[in-house]
């Protein structure tokens, strides 16, 4: 769907459905009632890129794409922030968009989702205080459904308490957590672009790993894609 797909997210922000948001042609060829959920776990300060682009990607191979946020109904947005690298001995944090929630984190039921997406920045700190978020994501892993993980995202599986024995990444400054929970730390490469496959948990360590990690995700759910 590509643009159409962000002009989607901005309708269904002003209140539309997504059957009235996503133009007829973007649609043509995409099976409304065969197509796959794909749930995004969204929070206040999530990191900007981590949230919109693979929200965007996902909608673009035909997902239907669930962002939710606990305390938060469909028209609300998260506010994000953007990450960067300026010559700090940590990253900078400046504000980013208005991302818009589309779904009622209250109603979820994992039932209805073939896999779970985890972005990351600052939002999953609070996010993993909420007992429901926690019971998400194992019943996702208890499923065995593909969940995807970055950056700053694996604090929540740590929380969760479903890395035992993985092998896995994360933001480096999250490598602590990551090994006490008694994960198989990955080391990603110079340019973080790598993804970490195991099972069905797909992890990397920030947004330049973005067309490997979806790319891996997709190939989770089922998707033919070659990389």
């Amino acid at each position: 769907m590509g643009y159409a797909g962000l002009q989607a997210h901005q309708a269904v922000n002003n209140g539309k459905s997504w059957e009235a948001a996503v133009p007829a042609s973007a649609k043509a060829g995409v099976s409304r009632k065969n197509m796959k959920k794909i749930l995004v776990l969204a929070g206040d300060y999530v990191e900007d890129y981590e949230v919109m682009v693979p929200f965007q990607m996902l909608l673009m191979l035909g997902y239907e794409v669930d962002a939710v946020c606990p305390g938060k109904k469909p028209g609300d947005v998260v506010r994000t922030a953007i990450h960067d690298f300026e010559g700090d001995q940590t990253y900078s944090e400046k504000r980013g968009h208005n991302f818009a929630i589309n779904a009622d984190f209250e109603t979820v039921k994992v039932a209805d989702y073939a896999g779970l997406y985890v972005p990351g920045g600052r939002a999953p700190e609070y996010l993993r205080l909420n007992p429901r978020v926690l019971e998400i994501v194992r019943e996702f892993d208890a499923a065995k459904k593909p969940i995807a993980a970055i950056c700053h995202g694996p604090q929540i599986l740590v929380s969760a308490g479903v890395l035992n024995g993985r092998h896995c990444t994360a933001y480096p400054a999250v490598k602590p957590d990551v090994v006490d929970a008694k994960a198989q730390w990955q080391d990603a490469n110079a340019t973080l672009s790598d993804a970490v496959v195991d099972g069905n948990l797909v992890t990397a360590a920030a947004w330049p790993a973005h067309p490997a990690l979806v790319a891996n995700f997709a190939k989770l759910l089922g998707a033919k894609i070659s990389i």
